[in-house]
């Protein structure tokens, strides 16, 4: 769904997003804007672990614009800041440089993390690839994160490129957008495009043991859906979530320790209606075949969804379930 994006404000609500997991972290995290428009001179905009500076963006004269789709753009945003925070170690620093480049915009996201072994740069981007493959690795994830940025940039008429000087040595990853190519496409009539949904007000209860999973999803619904998001990170916690939250749906995981996402619904379902007992249910998984959907179905969920997120996938199928059961 492609219309003018301004990339400042995406980036800055992307920072917002990862503000907390940075200063947990004690993680210094700072925008830095060079663009003509402000006659050379830079603006910062930084997060610390105890206060904010912002500089002052008003400074802007025209927004500079890509043509694409915002959520798309900024889940490509959004996964570069929290790799950087993820991988960065306590006390670190993770900067975001956005620069007009000729006919295009230019994002780099630097820190000064763990770094990318040269063996494994070429591969950083490929699906299902991660530099430690062992089932004790300390960070999780299904390796997809990086691949799908850049699918997502390359749809977008864009590059990608990483760089690391080596382990321990922090990393850098450069995207590079071209600029809408006419002002006129500013004006183009939308009026025959479907309104966009939204989840105003609507409790959503999202149950994932992956914290990037739960950190979009939450980002997702919440900041551009209007959502009000409760996460939790097991089965358990959310059945005590469930009679305290009453929430209006429940998005799970399925691969969960201890409790999987089959187990939970049978157990939910086994509540009095008045304990959340009938709540819309809908399964996340990695695996999309029918027999996957199948097994949802009968454990008491109402819809299952990849857990390859499609934005709009998902809050088209949480409206229509919703309404559907008259929630």
């Amino acid at each position: 769904n492609v219309s003018p994006v301004d990339l400042v404000p995406t980036i800055q609500a992307a920072m917002e997003t990862v503000q907390l997991a940075a200063q947990a972290k004690s993680i210094n995290l700072r925008l830095t804007i060079l663009d003509s428009g402000l006659d050379n001179v830079g603006v910062n905009r930084e997060f610390t672990a105890c206060n904010e500076q912002v500089g002052n963006l008003s400074n802007i004269k025209t927004p500079i614009q890509v043509w694409g789709d915002p959520n798309r753009l900024q889940q490509v945003i959004w996964n570069l800041l929290s790799n950087a925070v993820k991988f960065t170690d306590v006390g670190g620093r993770v900067d975001i440089q956005w620069e007009r480049l000729d006919c295009f915009a230019q994002i780099k996201v630097s820190d000064t993390g763990k770094g990318i072994h040269p063996d494994f740069l070429p591969h950083v981007f490929d699906y299902f690839r991660q530099e430690d493959g062992a089932t004790t690795r300390k960070f999780g994830g299904l390796g997809l994160g990086l691949a799908i940025v850049r699918h997502l940039v390359e749809l977008h008429g864009g590059t990608i490129q990483a760089e690391s000087p080596g382990e321990g040595q922090g990393a850098t990853f450069t995207v590079r957008l071209p600029l809408m190519p006419h002002p006129s496409l500013q004006n183009l009539d939308h009026q025959q495009s479907e309104p966009p949904l939204n989840l105003q007000g609507m409790k959503i209860l999202v149950v994932d043991d992956d914290t990037d999973t739960r950190e979009f999803l939450t980002f997702l619904l919440e900041q551009q859906y209007e959502a009000n998001v409760t996460a939790v990170t097991s089965a358990l916690e959310a059945i005590s979530t469930l009679t305290q939250y009453r929430p209006d749906v429940l998005v799970s995981d399925i691969g969960m320790p201890e409790m999987d996402g089959y187990m939970l619904l049978r157990q939910v379902r086994a509540l009095p209606p008045e304990q959340g007992g009938q709540i819309p249910a809908i399964a996340l998984t990695a695996y999309a075949g029918e027999i996957d959907h199948q097994q949802a179905m009968a454990a008491g969920f109402q819809r299952h969804v990849s857990k390859l997120i499609e934005p709009e996938v998902l809050v088209k199928v949480i409206a229509d379930l919703v309404q559907q059961v008259g929630v």
